[in-house]
């Protein structure tokens, strides 16, 4: 009879995580799974670290349990990516900065390989994660937008300052 209350309340935790993780692969904006297996110590620290001052939350689950939320949350195409060990970065921030900080890293940490991802909701292969990575950060992307918004007023200002002393050198 003990065993059967033990097997009761294992379930009844098992299913509290899988609501959790569905509403994580919910609410985020952007979502990377990856095999971190053979990571020292050292390194799954600087990971974690990395990721979380992005804003980035970094969490190893049983491949059971995700499969089960990622149905829930509608998202039954990743299941096939939650074999062996699988880390799952969740951002509800930015959807590039996981992507980003985990490529990069596994660039120093050839353990580190992303298998699959979430952007805005459309699950991504592997290398449609790494590809998001390329691209440049906000920062990156709104400072380009500036500059191309800045050319054109740059360029009146010079020819108005052109003629304002071609008029000052005809005088």
């Amino acid at each position: 009879m003990n065993d059967y209350k033990v097997n009761v309340a294992t379930m009844a935790a098992k299913e509290d995580l899988v609501e959790v993780y569905a509403q994580k692969f919910k609410e985020a904006t952007s979502i990377v799974v990856a095999s971190s297996r053979g990571l020292s110590v050292t390194q799954d620290t600087e990971l974690r670290k990395q990721l979380r001052e992005a804003g980035v939350e970094l969490k190893v689950v049983k491949n059971s349990i995700l499969r089960r939320a990622a149905e829930k949350a509608g998202l039954e195409a990743l299941n096939e990516n939650f074999v062996g060990p699988s880390a799952v970065a969740f951002s509800t921030e930015d959807a590039i900065a996981p992507a980003k900080i985990i490529a990069d890293f596994a660039k120093k940490a050839e353990a580190l390989e992303i298998k699959a991802g979430v952007i805005e909701g459309k699950v991504s292969s592997a290398d449609e994660v790494k590809a998001i990575a390329a691209l440049p950060s906000r920062e990156g992307l709104l400072s380009m937008l500036l500059s191309v918004l800045q050319a054109p007023v740059r360029n009146v200002a010079y020819a108005v300052k052109a003629v304002a002393e071609s008029k000052e050198g005809a005088a």
